[in-house]
């Protein structure tokens, strides 16, 4: 285990280099593309927020494409808060990214619905 600084807000960060399969950073999606922006380790906030603002870009792009890149992710049950969901007054609201995932409207008018016309 490596003990590093956050790239972005320096935060201590915990990696584990050696068994990268074993680093907390194996359990998010891998929806970022790669690129050589990151000189090292983001912790888990500075993560989700990069992937975040990567999928603001993405819903501006046309439904038919936001779907194709999120069908490899389908059936991927793991949720993660501030990706898949936020808590808001102690209720989860779901993200636009979960409604992707999932690939088809529940018809329940739900907040972060893409599917809504």
């Amino acid at each position: 285990m490596t003990i590093l600084a956050c790239s972005q807000c320096h935060t201590t960060v915990s990696c584990n280099v050696e068994d990268i399969n074993a680093c907390w950073c194996n359990e998010l999606p891998a929806i970022l593309p790669l690129d050589n922006t990151t000189t090292s380790c983001l912790c888990r906030n500075c993560t989700l927020a990069k992937m975040n603002q990567f999928l603001s870009t993405l819903y501006q792009r046309p439904l038919k494409e936001q779907l194709a890149f999120a069908k490899p992710f389908h059936g991927n049950d793991n949720l993660i808060e501030n990706l898949d969901y936020e808590m808001q007054n102690g209720y989860m609201v779901f993200s636009r990214w979960f409604f992707l995932k999932r690939g088809k409207c529940c018809k329940n008018n739900c907040k972060n619905c893409p599917y809504k016309k």
